[in-house]
């Protein structure tokens, strides 16, 4: 994958058409409010423990990159070993291909002739270019093959794994059986290479309970035990490495514990994770669900993500408006959480534990602040947030900060 030069950092973003020089203060210099920032170290961080968690456990990584749509953050999870990067749509392909990736694992089926003429197109000129895609029915691969022959010629093969579904879930075939039937229908397919079985343990539920910890496990089995009747019917491509992949931001643990060591007519399986919201964990959902908040866990992540705003109005006592609202925040997950007060002037701070976001407008967030706090207008209110997956594309750009909110570069979002 190929950046902007050798930094680590795209530029300072833009403002207005001015570009403020690196080492800016974010606060109190010539940022305007709100801001979202990333914090340097914790997703430097990030990216390492997840990094060193898969090597640990044997397992490799293709993180989601819906969370963050930016070339800066794929760059930094490609260069510490991840094996690519996920998409979830034909037009994620096309961006991620002017980002410079060169794997994808596209964990969706792909139908769009648009797209399919796209990916065939890329597999014929770029002998290096790898994707992988999913299918669910007979249908879906007579699509696939139909558009291949069209447009790619006889030289172009696209790489497959059925889709292990839920009942009652999204996409996915709802039974091993059905499964190994799609299976069948790539294998005699001439432009299609069958590579394995993924899936989605989230369908299955989204809390660390005892029975969905229990339906969890129970669904990776099935996708590892499907796999292994495709290997064993002699189904898989023997070109490429087989593989089997699950595995979103809050129970990976779970799929590692089950896929890891997978084998496949006597070869070792690809056991692809798909976590994406680990490079800036947060202050809320992961927070208290991730896999490495869980007592015992010997990995811990940080959360990189910091929402400022300024004080707008002081109305009532124990009322406080900030600027920043629903265009600036997450909110599908929990408010932003408020975590540090400054003066206007990005001085001083104090601990914000004692303040509440109680609601946001478009772009107002009503905080809850005790009669005797002092909160003038004007002063900086720093936040946590709740989900990165809904932060990162409110803003087409972030600064990075270091550890003393001085700026170092930027990011930029491809939503």
């Amino acid at each position: 994958m190929t950046g902007p030069g050798d930094d680590r950092w795209g530029p300072v973003p833009e403002l207005s058409g001015h570009r403020p020089p690196p080492g800016t203060p974010l606060l109190g210099g010539e940022f305007h409010s709100p801001v979202m920032a990333l914090r340097e170290n914790a997703v430097l961080h990030n990216v390492s423990t997840m990094a060193q968690y898969c090597r640990d456990r044997g397992v490799e990584l293709a993180p989601h990159g819906k969370t963050t749509m930016s070339p800066e953050l794929f760059r930094l999870q490609i260069e510490a070993g991840a094996w690519g990067i996920t998409a979830a749509t034909g037009a994620h392909v096309r961006t991620y291909r002017r980002f410079g990736v060169s794997r994808i694992f596209l964990a969706n089926e792909l139908v769009d002739p648009v797209a399919i003429r796209f990916v065939a197109s890329e597999l014929a000129t770029d002998p290096e270019f790898e994707l992988i895609c999913y299918v669910d029915s007979a249908d879906g691969v007579d699509i696939l093959e139909t558009e291949l022959a069209a447009r790619g010629g006889d030289s172009v093969r696209l790489d497959v794994v059925v889709e292990l579904g839920v009942p009652g879930g999204r996409t996915g075939c709802r039974s091993g059986d059905e499964a190994l039937a799609v299976a069948r229908r790539v294998a005699e397919a001439a432009h299609l290479r069958l590579r394995g079985v993924s899936g989605y343990e989230g369908a299955v539920g989204g809390d660390r309970s005892e029975q969905n910890v229990a339906a969890v496990t129970a669904y990776c089995a099935e996708i590892r035990g499907t796999a292994e009747r495709m290997a064993a019917e002699g189904l898989l491509s023997s070109e490429r490495p087989a593989v089997v992949s699950a595995g979103g931001s809050l129970l990976y643990d779970l799929v590692a514990d089950s896929l890891a060591g997978t084998q496949l007519a006597g070869r070792p399986a690809q056991v692809l994770l798909r976590s994406g919201a680990y490079v800036t964990h947060d202050h809320g959902m992961y927070q208290r669900t991730s896999p490495f908040e869980q007592p015992g866990s010997a990995y811990r992540f940080e959360p990189a993500l910091q929402l400022w705003g300024r004080v707008l109005s002081r109305p009532e006592p124990e009322l406080a408006v900030a600027d920043f609202g629903r265009r600036d925040a997450p909110f599908d997950q929990g408010y932003p959480i408020p975590l540090e007060t400054r003066a206007a002037d990005g001085t001083g701070g104090e601990p914000a534990t004692d303040l509440t976001v109680t609601q946001l407008n478009d772009q107002h967030a009503f905080v809850r602040v005790p009669a005797d706090r002092r909160l003038a207008p004007g002063s900086w209110l720093g936040c946590g947030i709740s989900h990165p997956c809904t932060a990162f594309d409110k803003w087409r750009a972030m600064p990075v900060v270091d550890d003393e909110g001085t700026v170092v570069g930027g990011i930029e979002t491809h939503f």
